[in-house]
């Protein structure tokens, strides 16, 4: 994920006001603007004079620029910057910079070797598209493989720890959290988007079940849903697939009666089974293939809900390589 940062040059407190509003992580201002602009907000303020635009007009200035980085000065590729050199920096050092001034070139270099650059630097003609830019480089996460699997068994557990998960966003319909037994099989847990008679929605809320269940995080991550703490990113997910990052609020671990639900979906190798461990209660919600949010209460063998397959093993929610059977 690429930091965003905007170069405000010249000068305007609107832009610098605008940018700081959108989400950057810094801004890059004349050198005698640096300390007013950085009592504005807990974020990183740089000197135009102390990041060079660097252009790359031959391989020369290739080397000279990665010479450069690994030296640890802070410098950009100038607008007009080309796939190939960007790869080779990339794969020789992880502190490049890049200029965009449109939000297609700004996608360009935050998918550039499938990682990105490391920060991407908006210049003032792309200022009409830094909200967007933000909402597309920074906080989405691409796309999961959501698929369908079709539920086999929902059955009275008795009483449990579950997890509920209010972050600093407002879902929509179609969103959630991706929460399972294994790492291997999650499930679509939908957000608390939707009103009934007796509860109000809480679409800040995602109510994704028992403490040792695997969340997704961003970065190909997990944790276990007991380990969720204020201030933490975590991936939500739509039915579409499209993912996004947001960041918990609070977390609430309460006991309550809980369901085992357990599901199976079919892949080239042959079916493949995985459970969830959710609180019995109407406003808990699985999510169908087309969005919509299915009642646990409700849930009944034949149903069809996403999830996302993935390879079992995990060391510290990091991906690993070694024989492991989760049941």
């Amino acid at each position: 994920m690429a930091r965003i940062y905007y170069r405000c040059e010249p000068f305007s407190k609107a832009d610098v006001t605008l940018a700081l509003e959108s989400g950057v992580d810094g801004v890059i201002v004349p050198r005698a603007r640096v300390e007013n602009v950085a009592a504005l907000s807990r974020c990183t303020v740089w000197a135009c004079e102390d990041v060079a635009s660097v252009p790359l007009n031959a391989k020369a200035d290739e080397e000279a620029l990665l010479a450069r980085l690994k030296a640890g000065e802070t410098a950009c590729l100038a607008r007009g910057w080309e796939i190939i050199p960007v790869e080779n920096l990339l794969a020789q050092a992880d502190n490049v910079l890049a200029e965009a001034g449109s939000l297609e070139e700004a996608r360009l270099a935050a998918g550039i070797l499938e990682r990105g650059v490391d920060g991407i630097v908006v210049l003032p003609e792309a200022l009409a598209d830094l909200k967007a830019i933000v909402a597309q480089c920074k906080i989405s996460q691409g796309r999961e493989e959501l698929q369908k699997a079709v539920i086999t068994r929902v059955e009275p557990v008795g009483l449990g720890h579950r997890v509920c998960a209010d972050t600093l966003s407002l879902l929509k319909r179609g969103q959630g959290m991706l929460v399972g037994n294994s790492s291997a099989f999650t499930f679509l847990v939908h957000a608390e988007t939707e009103h009934n008679e007796y509860v109000a929605a809480r679409p800040f809320r995602v109510n994704a079940g028992a403490v040792h269940a695997y969340v997704r995080l961003p970065h190909d991550k997990t944790c276990y849903l007991g380990e969720l703490a204020a201030g933490q990113e975590v991936l939500i997910v739509g039915a579409d697939g499209q993912t996004s990052m947001t960041t918990v609020g609070r977390v609430k671990i309460e006991v309550r009666p809980m369901l085992l639900v357990e599901a199976e979906a079919e892949t080239p190798e042959g079916p493949k089974r995985g459970a969830v461990f959710l609180q019995n209660a109407e406003t808990i919600r699985l999510t169908a293939p087309d969005g919509t949010p299915l009642s646990v209460v409700s849930l009944k063998p034949g149903d069809t809900v996403l999830c996302r397959l993935d390879q079992a093993g995990r060391h510290f929610g990091m991906r690993i390589q070694e024989e492991i059977r989760e049941v």
